[in-house]
């Protein structure tokens, strides 16, 4: 559906903060020093409407109203941080499914992350009902994969591929596909805070993901068409609990 800006000149007050701030440089002043939207070819990124005191802007289209962010609160900086050093990758996982709620609101995660040039082109592909099926594509063609892969990676050289390799037994798993990259991984990664913040842990499958743009079969059976497959998020309860973090190199940061 299309998005048409508008701006009520009963309520506009000639302020300019729309103004300053528009990327586009489409606003401008008329006449009677109302704002006035230059052309509807803009992408649509929402600042003007975000930062009129007035409310003075609309956007078409959309099934929902904005939100108002100034009564909202900020994260805690320490328990963000706390969660990203202790968050792992997960590869034990109870049986127990996770809640329809749940769910909505980590892909509720992926649809408030920004997307450049506004595209909001990112789409989620929940794995479910069809897990067993496209696991088990997935392992038939990586199974002859590994006999190369052995070969050139000293790494892979004890790896065992059991029926459970992709999504280990997690009773779901979330597929990002996006036409850009970028988008669907800063999508994927609020994605698994949110799902963490939850109790859920998370395992990115890189080798489903490959696996998945090797093979038309398991395109055809999650309905993937012309966008890519960026990242699967493989979700459930952990089974495991870790003590402490890992630890990291030194960050090498440069001041020019």
């Amino acid at each position: 559906m299309g998005h048409i800006i508008s701006v009520n000149n009963n309520l506009c007050v000639g302020c300019s903060q729309c103004i300053k701030d528009c990327p586009q440089n489409n606003i401008v002043l008329d006449d009677n020093k109302k704002a006035k939207i230059k052309s509807q070819d803009c992408m649509k990124c929402g600042h003007c409407m975000a930062i009129c005191p007035q409310y003075a802007i609309n956007i078409s289209g959309y099934s929902e109203d904005p939100y108002d962010t100034e009564s909202m609160e900020l994260l805690d900086s320490e328990k963000l941080m706390n969660s990203l050093i202790s968050r792992r990758s997960i590869r034990q996982f109870k049986s127990e499914k996770i809640e329809k709620e749940k769910i909505e609101k980590i892909i509720e995660a992926g649809r408030w992350t920004p997307t450049g040039k506004n595209a909001q082109d990112v789409s989620y592909i929940v794995i479910d009902k069809k897990k067993r099926l496209v696991e088990d594509l997935a392992i038939k063609i990586f199974k002859r994969l590994l006999r190369f892969l052995k070969v050139f990676n000293k790494s892979m050289r004890d790896m065992e591929i059991d029926e459970d390799f992709f999504f280990k037994k997690a009773p779901l798993a979330i597929m990002v596909i996006a036409d850009s990259k970028v988008d669907g991984s800063l999508a994927a990664s609020n994605m698994a805070l949110m799902a963490e913040s939850l109790g859920i842990g998370v395992l990115y499958s890189g080798f489903f993901t490959v696996a998945t743009s090797l093979s038309g079969k398991i395109k055809k059976e999650l309905g993937i068409r012309s966008k890519k497959a960026v990242t699967t998020l493989v979700l459930g309860y952990p089974d495991v609990k870790y003590k402490r973090s890992t630890q990291r190199e030194d960050a090498e940061i440069i001041y020019r």
